[in-house]
């Protein structure tokens, strides 16, 4: 089972509660950078800190971040479902040889340990984060998206997901 979380503007004791209520044990963040100028409190350099104040591990997976940007000589995107340019470079990023890296060791981690997948998005609808949980839920694990105190959405797989025989998913129209 793995967790999703945005840590959007919360505070640490707030976002250290929540974690606490799923019993998460290690947060993987999953942004490409792992910063922010507005909730300074989640930077990578403070954020390992506070959250062993909570018993939570923390990783950082750049494999698995976003921000990524279809290359203009590539081939067209076959995740014409996804009329967010955002999201169909990132499902076009995640057939690649670095995504399946940081998949498997999420899913290895997933395995050992409660983890929750942490970028700054709140609404999992509106981040790669429902990218990855596709990943995860096609592979038969369950994922759950922490909405708040007492609030989790069992999270399903995007409609239009095709997964193909080398476990790469793509969404097409």
């Amino acid at each position: 089972m793995a967790f999703t979380i945005g840590h959007s503007t919360r505070t640490i004791a707030a976002f250290g509660a929540l974690l606490s209520e799923a019993e998460v044990r290690v947060v993987v963040d999953v942004r490409s950078i792992p910063r922010s100028r507005t909730n300074p409190q989640f930077n990578i350099e403070s954020l390992p800190g506070s959250l062993a104040e909570f018993e939570v591990g923390y990783q950082h997976m750049p494999d698995l971040g976003g921000r990524r940007h279809h290359p203009r000589s590539a081939p067209p995107s076959p995740n014409t479902f996804w009329r967010n340019e955002s999201f169909r470079s990132f499902a076009d990023y995640a057939g690649t040889d670095e995504f399946n890296v940081g998949l498997a060791r999420l899913r290895g981690l997933a395995h050992r340990s409660r983890c929750a997948i942490m970028c700054s998005e709140a609404l999992w609808w509106r981040c790669h984060r429902r990218i990855i949980s596709d990943y995860l839920l096609s592979e038969g694990l369950e994922v759950l998206h922490i909405m708040g105190s007492r609030k989790v959405d069992r999270a399903v797989l995007t409609p239009n997901a095709r997964r193909l025989a080398n476990g790469t998913l793509i969404y097409p129209a």
